[in-house]
């Protein structure tokens, strides 16, 4: 198992500091999909640059998952 962080991120990094152990980076990237889900359902309106960055326990970033869409078909 691996651990993962997913960071808040707008500008100003909130870091995750106790992470998350995950098989995979494809878990820790569903598990981001999850959390981005579940921040649009508690707060359905907010700002367009807010991401969860997935981190490993490395340091690399895996993958970024975008909260609020920003396209012309979400305005």
């Amino acid at each position: 198992m691996l651990t993962y962080y997913f960071d808040i991120k707008d500008g100003v990094p909130v870091r995750d500091r106790s992470g998350l152990e995950l098989v995979s980076d494809g878990a820790a990237i569903a598990h981001s999909k999850i959390l981005a889900d579940k921040m649009r359902r508690e707060k359905p309106k907010g700002h367009p640059a807010l991401q969860i960055v997935v981190i490993d326990e490395s340091g690399r970033e895996v993958h970024r998952e975008q909260i609020y869409q920003t396209g012309p078909e979400h305005r």
